[in-house]
């Protein structure tokens, strides 16, 4: 064999083996080729052998296997009507019950039907119906259906096994519904339902040694059929088991779907809510103030937090400024963002002093200090007159203050704690004084924790250089200038919470 032919034929095993890796919605179409496939080679061969020509036992096991692929396909068909769904999901009415023991009754009538004389006896897949309604739907349906197959052929057909087989039956459709309930009303799976079946026709076999006379009869009968019998009747369990258990699979993948899909409208409708009420505090306007040049930059992201910033204008020489980050994102986050806001505003007008507005918000944010999430939060009062800085950092990243004459930034470190950890705690103001040409950077930490695709942080330092680079900028194209430096270094990658820029700079 050449090179050539060799690769002719692995490029062919490809292709079989691509065109057979199907998904899993998919599989149950292999299974009904494969069902198929099984019962033609049967038919085929019980054509081409004869009954004569083949030995009885196979000859009987060929037969039922054929009866086995159709009464699969009907009860696969029955696997998707309404009523046999609403069992599966647990819903029993009087009327579903009803269609499915007559549904599955008339299916174990075809298997007494289509069996095989062996001895006049017939070698059978009768159980099978039985076995199903009651492994799915209960001892009730189980027995309903094992009831019509059972006194049918006893009824209706003879034989030396009328009485052992229409037992067996009715006990099949019984004992399948009682490993129904011992398994917690749920269907047992596919090895336990094969174990059954298997189980369930050695038992059919050993009632027909105990009830039918004379005994060398019925060993005889049960030597021809005890193989065919189980067998097939375990390959029926076996294949519809499978359909069972990927239909089980498929209703809990839809209804994990439609939570999965419930859950992201619920979360898409709480966003709205959660933007609504950010683009409400966020300020109207940046302030116009004498000898300082003031501007504010906020890019927000898809999923909206609590980030904000603030100007509250205190009197004639004065005028707070807040900016804060709750960790967390959505309603919860938004609503503490917006209480924040509202009890600085508030305490801020009746005080100067920062201290005494981190106390009051302090306490007042103490009831969500279980809730797991945070709020930093940073504010100072800035004196126009004397340009100096009056400052508390509460857990929030450190502004940056640039000092022109020196060249160096300066950081106005925090806390190292968040507010409303720790009640009556006694804030202690610091002051910084500002000259001509001074910055100052206030920031939220997606700023400085902007990713690239490299998973790189921007970074603080990052953020030093590039003030100390361009700190001869108007506050406006400072900001401008940063955001495009930091959209350039994170690119494609997404981001995840708002990012507010804030430079004040004196003129």
């Amino acid at each position: 064999m050449t090179e050539l032919q060799k690769k002719r034929i692995e490029s062919a095993f490809s292709k079989i083996k691509n065109y057979l890796r199907v998904n899993e919605e998919h599989k149950i179409l292999n299974l009904h080729a494969l069902i198929a496939v099984i019962g033609s080679i049967s038919v085929l061969l019980i054509l081409e052998g004869g009954e004569e020509s083949l030995p009885l036992t196979l000859h009987s096991l060929l037969v039922l296997i054929e009866k086995t692929c159709v009464i699969i396909v009907i009860a696969y068909i029955v696997s998707r009507i309404k009523y046999f769904q609403e069992i599966l999901d647990g819903k029993f009415t009087l009327k579903n019950q009803a269609i499915i023991i007559l549904i599955f009754g008339v299916i174990s009538i075809f298997g007494s039907f289509s069996g095989v004389d062996v001895f006049g006896a017939i070698a059978n897949v009768r159980d099978l119906g039985p076995m199903i309604a009651g492994l799915v739907g209960g001892p009730i349906i189980g027995l309903g259906a094992g009831l019509i197959g059972g006194l049918f052929r006893y009824f209706f057909l003879e034989g030396p096994t009328t009485l052992a087989c229409s037992i067996a039956t009715i006990l099949a459709g019984l004992f399948a519904g009682l490993v129904f309930l011992a398994n917690g009303r749920k269907f047992i799976g596919i090895f336990g339902a094969v174990v059954f079946a298997v189980l369930m026709e050695a038992f059919h076999m050993l009632l027909a040694l105990l009830i039918v006379k004379p005994y060398s009869q019925a060993l005889a009968i049960v030597e021809e059929l005890s193989i065919p019998m189980i067998l097939a009747n375990a390959l029926g369990i076996l294949v519809f088991s499978y359909i069972i258990s990927n239909l089980l699979k498929e209703k809990k993948t839809t209804k994990e779907r439609d939570m999965y899909f419930d859950e992201l409208e619920r979360k898409k409708n709480e966003l709205k809510v959660a933007q609504k009420i950010q683009e409400t505090f966020l300020p109207d306007a940046i302030p116009l103030l004498n000898d300082f040049d003031i501007a504010a930059l906020n890019i927000p992201a898809k999923e909206v937090g609590g980030e904000f910033y603030d100007f509250i204008p205190l009197t004639d020489n004065k005028i707070g400024i807040a900016i804060a980050n709750v960790s967390e994102k959505g309603v919860p986050a938004a609503l503490l963002m917006a209480l924040s806001k509202t009890i600085v505003q508030t305490k801020a007008r009746e005080t100067h002093q920062a201290s005494e507005v981190m106390e009051y918000l302090n306490k007042l944010v103490m009831v969500e200090a279980d809730s797991g999430i945070d709020l930093s939060l940073f504010y100072t009062v800035l004196d126009l007159k004397n340009k100096t800085l009056s400052y508390i950092n509460a857990g929030h990243d450190s502004p940056l203050v640039f000092k022109k004459d020196t060249g160096d930034i300066i950081e106005l470190v925090d806390e190292d704690f968040n507010l409303g950890k720790i009640i009556n705690i006694e804030f202690k103001e610091k002051e910084i004084g500002l000259s001509s040409g001074d910055i100052l950077i206030l920031y939220t930490d997606s700023i400085i924790n902007a990713l690239n695709k490299k998973e790189e942080l921007f970074g603080i330092e990052r953020l030093k250089q590039f003030i100390k680079e361009n700190y001869d900028l108007p506050s406006k194209d400072l900001v401008g200038t940063i955001k495009k430096e930091i959209l350039f270094f994170s690119k494609d990658k997404p981001q995840f919470d708002d990012m507010i820029l804030i430079a004040l700079k004196v003129k």
